[in-house]
Order: C-alpha cells, then structure tokens, then sequence
C-alpha cells in the first residue's frame, strides 16, 4: 500500500510541475524538481511514467523537436491540482486586474487558464452573490498606466526557460541608441516587470557587466549552445536598491524639506515617502511642512514636478532649482506660442 501511495503521489507532483502549452518543461528539469521534493526516479523510469503512465489519461504533448524532450499539457485542459477554493478564486480575479495594466499580453496569457477557472468557479456561485463580485471589482494602478509594451509569445517562452534552466540565448534586439538590430549572445541573470515594461537582466558575451534588455525589442530570441555564466557578485535587489531603475543621481539619501498643499499632505498620510516622515502645520496656513530622507533619484523629483503649485520644495537646494527652472521653461515656451 505505500508503495502504491508513494507513486500515486509523484504522478500528482509531476502532473503539478508540467505547465500548460505554450509552456515546457524539460525532463532533466521535471526530474530535477522531483528530486527536490523527495521523490527519487531515474530519467529512465520518469519517460515509462510520462509515456505509458500519464499520456494515456492525461493530455499531455511531447515536443520532440530537440533534445531533451520538453512536455506540456494541451493548451485547453481546465483540470486544477489541487481545485481551486473560493478564496484563491476571488484572488485570481483581483490579480488578473491588477496585473493585466502592467505586464504584456501575452505574459498574462500564460495564466489564462487559471483566471478563466477562477471566473467560471464564481459564475457557478449565483445562489450566494459571489459571482457578483468579480464583476464589481477593479484594480487601478496610482498614476499613469501606459498600455505594456507588446511582447511575442515565442520571446517570452525563450527567455522564460532560459532563466528557470540557466541556459544562454541568441537574440535579434533593436537597439533603440543605435536604431538597428543587433545579434547578440546573452547571459540571462533576472527579470524585471517596471511600469509598462518588462527587462531581461543579463551579461553579453564574455562581460559582467550586467545590462538592461526591454523585452519588447527582443525581434527574435532562440536557445543558445554557449556555455551559460553566472555573474558572481550580481543580486537582483541590490542591483534595483543601488539605482538600477530608479535613476539613481546620487548613492546617499538627501533631506527634502517641502511645504504640501492639503490634499497632497492627506495623501502622504496615508501612504508616505519614507520611513522617516514627518508632517506638521504651517502656522496661519492649512499647508503642511513636510520633511522625509529619501533616495536621491530622479523617480522621487518628478514626482514632486507632477504636483505643480501644490508643493513648494525647500531643500535640496538643487531641487528646488531645478523645479523653478522646469517651470519657467514652461511658461516661456507659452508665451512663444501664443504669440
């Protein structure tokens, strides 16, 4: 009986592990992960199982293609291991929101079939109004969202299993400095979904350096036969905390002193700019005096720019410069034109 139970128990691990087309999943990796989860098999017993075992009753494809062997369930197959419960489902609906105003469509293709799941749970819940749910709830993203960047689904198949198998790749990329295509041979080190736009993270050739790739310049990308190299000291957080993407102007943190309008003092009530601020009345005003250390990045300046009149920068010194001089650009540029 437990040896009966010991393998029903792997096909479930292994059944969970295989995604859904256009996803793969190769059996060095499948075999990989089940031995992670305490199963032991060799590579040999793992394609009887696939081949004899669970192609017969499942829907499972084998691309065959090249070697090894890469398997995937049928793009339509609805079967959820485990089944999802109310909670997860309502989940799944709110993310499905908020995700699909960031990242491209075909990345939130690839979980199609888990939100339309999540839906037809709740359809199927007339009797006690949570179906309505899913209906009456919205994510909105605070600020502008730009529509994503559109991203072939090849590309993202490519890259995606290059950072799971830690495999190199050959890639066409628009270079948007030089306005031409480039081919280049990329080592793959993270993934980063920023705004409306997803970056591959990566070394080129032989260098450590690493660079930023958008995803959506990516013209055509295939898996490479270069040996794939780590970039030792590379950490995925401290490469963003250090100014990755936030246009890091200088490495310590700055004091900015400001006096907010209402509203905006309102707002950073709620949701501050950092862990050290602090906001207190003007006197005879309904301004507040705001003070908070903050990274020294060009994020936080337009920000404050977006606000307008409704904040007046004190400190830094080269902020509030720099803010008066956007400003008055702005209204000579105004003056040129009604003239």
């Amino acid at each position: 009986m437990s040896e009966i139970r010991d393998t029903l128990f792997r096909y479930l691990a292994m059944l969970q592990l295989i995604p859904r087309s256009p996803g793969r999943i190769s059996t060095p990796v499948l075999l990989e992960k089940l031995n992670e989860r305490g199963f032991q098999i060799d590579a040999r017993s793992l394609q009887r199982d696939l081949r004899d075992k669970l192609a017969i009753h499942f829907p499972l494809g084998c691309d065959d293609s090249q070697r090894p062997f890469r398997w995937f369930f049928d793009r339509e197959f609805h079967c959820n291991l485990p089944a999802l419960d109310v909670p997860s489902a309502l989940t799944l609906v709110l993310t499905e929101e908020y995700l699909k105003g960031l990242l491209p469509p075909v990345v939130i293709g690839q979980l199609t079939p888990q939100f339309r799941d999540a839906r037809r749970l709740l359809d199927d819940l007339e009797r006690n109004g949570l179906s309505q749910w899913a209906r009456k709830v919205r994510a909105i993203p605070n600020g502008k969202a730009l529509v994503p960047a559109p991203l072939s689904e090849s590309t993202w198949q490519v890259v995606s299993e290059a950072l799971l198998t830690q495999c190199t790749i050959d890639v066409t990329y628009l270079s948007r400095s030089a306005e031409k295509e480039k081919q280049l041979t990329l080592h793959p080190q993270g993934l980063v979904s920023r705004h409306s736009v997803t970056y591959l993270l990566a070394t080129v050739y032989k260098y450590d350096d690493i660079r930023q790739f958008a995803m959506h310049r990516i013209q055509s990308a295939a898996l490479s036969e270069s040996p794939w190299r780590r970039a030792e000291s590379f950490d995925i957080d401290a490469y963003i905390a250090h100014g990755g993407f936030g246009y890091l102007q200088g490495q310590e943190p700055i004091n900015l002193v400001a006096h907010v309008a209402p509203q905006v003092a309102w707002l950073l009530s709620e949701t501050p700019l950092s862990e050290t601020q602090m906001l207190a009345p003007l006197p005879q005003s309904d301004w507040q005096r705001l003070e908070a250390r903050i990274p020294d990045d060009q994020q936080t300046l337009w920000w404050l720019m977006g606000l307008g009149a409704n904040v007046e920068v004190v400190e830094p010194a080269a902020w509030r410069s720099e803010i008066y001089s956007t400003a008055k650009a702005i209204v000579e540029r105004g003056k040129h034109a009604n003239d």
